[in-house]
């Protein structure tokens, strides 16, 4: 039977009662003839008609003048249409948040679309318009650069689509993601502690390791670890701070601590890192001067390869706050359905923190010694 055929088959009062009928998004939820004329786009009189026969039929129940509420959840079922667009698959941490994102969208019967801005700004403002362009219901946005996020939250505020952004704000969007000054303060102290019992609370140096195209939001995670760490070791304390840019990445992280080592007669370090990748990149850096006695780091992400290094007895890596991404993604998932079904929703989301040191990192990632046996070759 071809198209014009089946249309021909169609009886198109039918269509236009479940028209009616889906604009209604829970059975709680009361509309007046207004309301169903907007969202339906009928004119008055014919919404009125309507109404007034789905109410004869007891599908609808009259509440109030000119208001109505389903009486049966009979609305017609559409898939809900989910964008994804990934910060890329370079860490860990991001490979853990694309994974549990995916598994909650099949345990949801949600169909997401996935888009991978590969840690690079231009590809996500592209991802950004093929994401619009598939006409997605919601757009859950994880990419580092904030120059760009003003221009991606334009485009999908300007196609009426909401959006949650994952760890960097986005103008109108819902974030989703850490405290980061909390965090900070978490591990500032940490190192501050370390400090105080390992030498005296004498300290020469503060080297922080910044992402400074993620922002102002995640810098504040850096300004808390330096306010953590100071106000533990001493409160007068008036040694050198040094910000360095690692770019949340190894090979960076381990050129710019390089560098700094070569101009630096500092004795004792203290190295608060925004995240694994640089804080492992910082510790190589001082192993190649030969100086890893003079440091002591604490980073951000509990990622694998961090948790591995704190299980070396020998490492300076001497804590790690862990943010969970294996766990984003059901609640990344229940926040973008709350959002389409018009549920109350904060407009900040923030997840659990919690320090990672050598003495509990098996108590609160036990698995990771079996995942290492799987991996490893016969």
């Amino acid at each position: 039977m071809s198209a014009k055929q089946r249309r021909n088959y169609v009886i198109k009062s039918l269509v236009h009662a479940s028209q009616v009928l889906a604009v209604f998004r829970s059975k709680a939820e009361v509309l007046r003839l207004k309301d169903v004329v907007a969202r339906t786009g009928f004119n008055k009189a014919m919404c009125f008609r309507l109404l007034f026969t789905l109410r004869e039929c007891n599908f609808l129940e009259k509440v109030g003048e000119n208001q109505y509420r389903l009486v049966y959840d009979v609305r017609p079922t559409r898939k809900c249409r989910i964008g994804f667009a990934s910060q890329g698959q370079e860490s860990s941490f991001a490979r853990e948040v694309s994974a549990g994102i995916l598994r909650a969208a099949e345990n949801a019967h949600v169909e997401l679309v996935v888009m991978d801005n590969k840690y690079d700004p231009r590809i996500a403002l592209r991802n950004a318009d093929q994401l619009v362009r598939e006409g997605v219901d919601l757009i859950i946005e994880f990419q580092t650069d904030e120059s760009a996020a003003p221009a991606i939250a334009a485009k999908v505020q300007e196609a009426g689509i909401p959006m949650i952004a994952v760890d960097i704000p986005h103008p109108s969007a819902s974030y989703f993601g850490a405290n980061n000054y909390e965090a900070g303060l978490v591990g500032g102290r940490h190192l501050g502690r370390w400090a105080n019992k390992n030498w005296h609370g004498l300290v020469d140096e503060i080297v922080l390791l910044e992402i400074r195209r993620a922002g102002s939001v995640p810098q504040t995670r850096i300004l808390g670890m330096l306010v953590g760490m100071t106000e533990v070791v001493r409160p007068s304390y008036r040694g050198r701070v040094v910000n360095l840019d690692g770019d949340g990445q190894f090979g960076h992280s381990l050129e710019c601590v390089r560098k700094h080592l070569r101009s630096t007669k500092a004795k004792r370090i203290l190295v608060g890192a925004a995240n694994d990748s640089s804080a492992l990149g910082a510790l190589r850096a001082f192993q190649e001067a030969g100086r890893t006695s003079e440091c002591a780091i604490v980073s951000h992400n509990a990622e694998p390869e961090g948790r591995a290094e704190l299980r070396d007895a020998k490492s300076r890596l001497v804590g790690s706050v862990a943010y969970f991404p294996e766990e984003y993604g059901p609640h990344l998932i229940r926040l973008a359905l709350d959002i389409l079904d018009q549920k109350p929703t904060s407009p900040a989301v923030f997840i659990k923190h919690q320090l990672i040191t050598p003495e509990n990192v098996d108590h609160f990632y036990p698995n990771d010694r079996l995942m290492s046996v799987i991996r490893s070759p016969a």
